[in-house]
């Protein structure tokens, strides 16, 4: 059947959870988790789903650049769209007037990203699998046929890129058995955002550690002493042999950030994470040239721009851990090429999911890594919040600290329409309250 695209939909979704400080570091510290929502729909019914997250203000102007987006979608047969998917990214990311409010980066590339999540969901949706089923099922050089490779062959070819996809076809039956049985390992920020107090870092580390969770993660960035102290605490709880990363959220200049962080080495800590401006590929080689002597990776990419920017951070050795996101990058499509690349340079990738649905997309494209390219797990896993999944049809599941894989067909993004109706801003209940 044909999937022509009719009608598309974008709303202004907003969650008020800097009442409470969910979501709080040292850079954004009155966070509320908000989406660009998303709605296709086709002449057969089947719908598609995607957002792009935000933090409260500007939302609604992402919802401007969708909108500005909508004509190059409406219209189009899905059929046409997947056969030639690079094709259409370029038509999204290169439209010779909206391309200047970028290009591949800010407001217009997070529209971009939440306009090909919902095409993705559509797709995955009529093939009756979910996305990380449907890429795995891929044959490879499909795979690389929705990847746009302009500015990026000096670090990755396309001949690379489907020699990688082969050489993991390997046992891959295998991976995804094991995947579905024990699912894939993950970390937790919901213990120790910036702006929760000592008793409740306490208490939410205590109840994580009891239901398995032996990776954590704290904001730090504010105030060296009180970082000195809440990583104290988060390692006298956790114990010398489970993994504590810290996170600066972009606070430091680079010999601020070195300094910084060496002090704050005896807790051992994985990684440091943005320890200064995300754009900064040079200044992140210097810290992780300087903390590679005390044993602690560099992690960055929750605001890296585009797949230009993620090449220059691993052929600069600036990154010991790519965080990939499912709404900063182009979508899908973008995603796949970091992936790749960050394979080719030996790094792992450990996806950025602190955000609304972030957990529930971005649990695909991990899924997709392992069983089809890294085919390793040694140092890799994927942050898990525990904040918001109840608004969502299907919702990321978590056991024992696992990511299961989403069973439903499509990319796990479709929000619950009364979760949408009540958090519209500003004319939804919980909005109109405030404002009043």
């Amino acid at each position: 059947m044909l999937h022509r695209i009719v009608d598309f939909s974008v709303r202004d979704v907003r969650f008020p959870t800097s009442a409470e400080q969910h979501g709080s570091d040292a850079m954004h510290t009155d966070p509320d988790y908000s989406a660009a929502y998303v709605v296709i729909t086709t002449d057969s019914k089947v719908q598609g789903f995607g957002l792009t997250f935000t933090l409260g203000k500007g939302t609604d102007i992402v919802v401007c650049a969708v909108k500005a987006l909508s004509g190059l979608v409406i219209g189009k047969f899905l059929q046409d769209i997947v056969g030639d998917f690079r094709g259409f990214y370029r038509l999204l990311s290169s439209d010779s007037q909206m391309r200047w409010l970028g290009p591949e980066k800010g407001v217009i590339h997070l529209a971009t990203a939440a306009v090909l999540n919902a095409v993705w969901d559509l797709w995955a949706r009529t093939e009756g699998k979910p996305l990380w089923k449907l890429l795995v099922d891929m044959d490879p050089k499909q795979i690389v046929s929705c990847i746009d490779f302009r500015y990026i062959t000096d670090a990755l070819t396309e001949e690379e890129a489907l020699d990688i996809l082969m050489k993991a076809q390997e046992d891959k039956q295998h991976r995804e058995e094991q995947m579905l049985k024990k699912g894939y390992p993950a970390y937790t920020t919901s213990c120790a955002w910036l702006g929760y107090t000592d008793e409740q870092l306490k208490q939410l580390c205590t109840d994580a550690f009891k239901s398995g969770w032996t990776k954590f993660k704290v904001k730090v960035g504010a105030d060296i002493e009180d970082d000195k102290r809440r990583c104290g605490l988060i390692r006298h709880m956790i114990g010398p042999q489970n993994t504590l990363m810290i996170d600066a959220n972009q606070r430091w200049d680079v010999s601020e950030a070195i300094s910084w962080v060496s002090e704050l080495s005896e807790f051992r800590p994985l990684w440091i994470e943005e320890p200064t401006s995300p754009d900064d590929i040079l200044g992140h080689a210097a810290i992780s040239k300087a903390l590679g002597t005390l044993g602690i990776g560099v992690a960055s990419g929750e605001q890296c721009q585009n797949r230009v920017m993620f090449k220059q951070f691993l052929q600069a050795a600036a990154l010991q851990f790519v965080q990939i996101d499912s709404c900063r990058l182009g979508s899908v499509n973008e995603n796949l090429a970091v992936i790749l690349m960050a394979h080719k340079f030996r790094v792992p990738v450990c996806p950025h999911a602190g955000g609304v649905g972030l957990c529930e997309l971005v649990q695909h494209l991990i899924l997709f890594d392992y069983i089809s390219v890294s085919a390793d797990l040694h140092n890799r896993m994927c942050e898990y919040v525990d904040h918001l999944h109840e608004h969502f049809t299907c919702p990321a599941i978590i056991e024992k600290a696992h990511y299961m894989p989403p069973k439903n067909p499509g990319y796990s993004c479709e929000m619950l329409e009364s979760s949408v109706v009540k958090h519209q801003y500003p004319d939804g209940e919980v909005w109109r309250k405030k404002i009043a």
